[in-house]
């Protein structure tokens, strides 16, 4: 609850003191939902199960926070051994609260003079105060997202505005946005696109354990990791000078900066009963191309596009996340060995994510036991047209043993990402299958080669995730290869039955076709031969139909489909 604190000049003002004051939502071990301070959080952490979020993006912010905190208040962990040492110590946050105590003056919410992430004063040249709706991302400017408080957000209590006020430096939108008075980016009373808040460019990555302290703990990486730059200057926003209006390009410092990096100038209008308008700026732009030395919490991608456009021999970015993939579909991006480089290649053509390059180190050296079970987090934001709006939020996971990580032995995470490979041909054969089927009756075949797609990897889907959760304890992960491929075999086989069984007379009579050699007459009869054969020849295991002998067999790519 808000409070009443004295002011220098002898009056008072509202205040809500964020290390005191409940704000942020946390799961407990028992199920239960909470808000808790910020020290309470620390005190608490080894029995609370998550932070939870009014959206996913808001989570994984929150817990960049956290992180910031973390890492200043144990000034590190500077190397293996002293993360060890936190791993052993039960109490290893007691730390926090003193160190928040140091510095409550500058985690007050509603601070005259330095209020918690924002800007004393910001104003635009008309004193306009604006909707509530330009940081509350679950209405993003009047358009419907996850939210019943449609049309507008009238008011706030503290609690969530100052969740909404560390989500919108991470997640906020790009666009035309109100000139404040300072800011020499302003033209006419708007400053023109400097981009979205900088955790919106990445696809976030977290490594989640079995509570928020085992979280904390994986994500504290230490600051002599090999890749990672962070410097001896490294301070969170609190330890810095308050940002005036407007802002300018720097690089960061370390960790400490980046997770608390001030992409916007925000400031809260507000009376003693709650939030009630907003001013929003542009702060400090940081534009992500190569700045893999700095954010472990995303994966990266070699990008030529970009190597050509700067003149620059290596150019990474951010690997983003898509919607309409699934985070198990996309686990080679995850325990991929960064060290793993093509041959012939002179740099990886994607980078894993730097928490996770740290958990395979820490596997590696054998600080974790190697059956340790983590919930590795996917989090992202889907921005629209020009970035002016959220379109969708990803949130999935992948569930895995560490030694899925570990760098030098490398064959469980070889067969988990085979795995995959051999989803991605039993399903491709499906798609091959519906696309021939209708081709066969006469009809346009990428709906239908979609639609099966869709099904087959939604089959697949939960046997990969039981399978993967159990390949880190297995003795011999080439059985449970195996198993896993005749596993594939049996449902996407089934589910091709039905197909053929569902495809009418028309594809049972079939018609003739082009091919790439002439012409040849397709019907459900051959669809499913081609289909049957191409499952056993991708999958090494013995095929339900009756199948050439002779090598000509089509793989689960070379169907009539791929010959015309």
């Amino acid at each position: 609850m808000p409070e009443l604190r004295d002011t220098p000049d002898g009056g008072s003002a509202v205040s809500f003191d964020l290390t005191a004051c409940a704000w942020i939502p946390v799961l407990r071990g028992d199920g239960m939902q909470q808000e808790l301070s910020l020290s309470e959080v620390f005190a608490q952490a080894g029995r609370l199960r998550r932070i939870v979020g009014d959206v996913p993006t808001q989570e994984f912010a929150l817990l960049r926070l956290l992180l910031a905190l973390a890492h200043d208040a144990v000034d590190g962990p500077r190397d293996i051994d002293h993360w060890a040492e936190l791993w052993a110590d039960p109490d290893c946050f007691a730390v926090v609260g003193p160190y928040l105590a140091e510095h409550r003056d500058r985690f007050d919410l509603l601070d005259a003079r330095a209020p918690f992430l924002q800007t004393a004063g910001l104003r635009t040249a008309k004193d306009e105060v604006f909707s509530l709706n330009r940081i509350v991302a679950d209405v993003p400017n009047g358009e419907p997202f996850f939210t019943a408080r449609m049309p507008t957000v009238e008011r706030l209590g503290f609690a969530e505005a100052a969740r909404w006020v560390v989500h919108a430096h991470a997640y906020d939108t790009s666009g035309i946005k109100s000139g404040v008075e300072g800011d020499g980016r302003a033209k006419d009373g708007k400053v023109y696109p400097l981009g979205v808040g900088w955790a919106g460019n990445l696809g976030g990555v977290l490594a989640e354990g079995a509570t928020l302290r085992e979280t904390l703990l994986l994500n504290l990486v230490a600051g002599d990791t090999s890749g990672l730059h962070t410097g001896d200057g490294d301070r969170p926003a609190w330890r810095r000078e308050p940002c005036g209006p407007g802002g300018g390009e720097r690089t960061p410092t370390g960790v400490r900066d980046l997770y608390t990096w001030q992409t916007r100038r925000v400031r809260l209008h507000f009376d003693d009963r709650g939030v009630h308008g907003v001013v929003l700026g542009y702060g400090d732009p940081l534009t992500p191309r190569n700045k893999h030395r700095y954010e472990p919490m995303t994966g990266w991608r070699r990008s030529e596009a970009q190597e050509k456009k700067h003149g620059q021999a290596l150019v990474y970015m951010p690997r983003e996340h898509r919607a309409e993939r699934a985070a198990w579909r996309g686990v080679a991006a995850l325990i991929a060995d960064r060290a793993e480089t093509p041959q012939g290649k002179d740099a990886p053509a994607a980078l894993r994510p730097g928490v996770l390059e740290w958990v395979a180190r820490l596997v590696t050296e054998g600080e974790l036991e190697r059956g340790l079970f983590i919930r590795a987090r996917t989090i992202g934001a889907q921005y629209g047209p020009k970035q002016s709006v959220i379109d969708d939020i990803i949130d999935d996971h992948v569930d895995m043993a560490v030694v899925l990580l570990h760098q030098q032995d490398r064959v469980y995470a070889q067969q988990a990402i085979d795995a995959v490979a051999d989803a991605d041909a039993a399903v491709g054969a499906l798609g091959s299958l519906a696309a021939n089927l209708v081709r066969a009756a006469g009809t346009n075949p990428d709906a239908a080669r979609s639609a099966a797609w869709d099904r087959g990897y939604g089959l697949l889907e939960d046997p990969y995730r039981r399978w993967l959760a159990r390949l880190g304890t297995a003795d011999d992960p080439y059985a449970e290869r195996a198993a896993w491929q005749r596993q594939v075999h049996r449902e996407i086989s089934r589910c091709g039955d039905v197909l053929m069984s569902r495809a009418g007379d028309a594809a049972w009579q079939g018609r003739i076709i082009t091919v790439k050699n002439g012409t040849e007459w397709l019907n459900s009869a051959l669809a499913g031969k081609w289909f049957h054969s191409a499952l056993h020849k991708s999958l090494g295991v013995p095929a339900l139909t009756q199948t050439p002998d002779d090598g000509t067999a089509p793989s689960a790519h070379t169907t009539a489909e791929a010959h015309t």
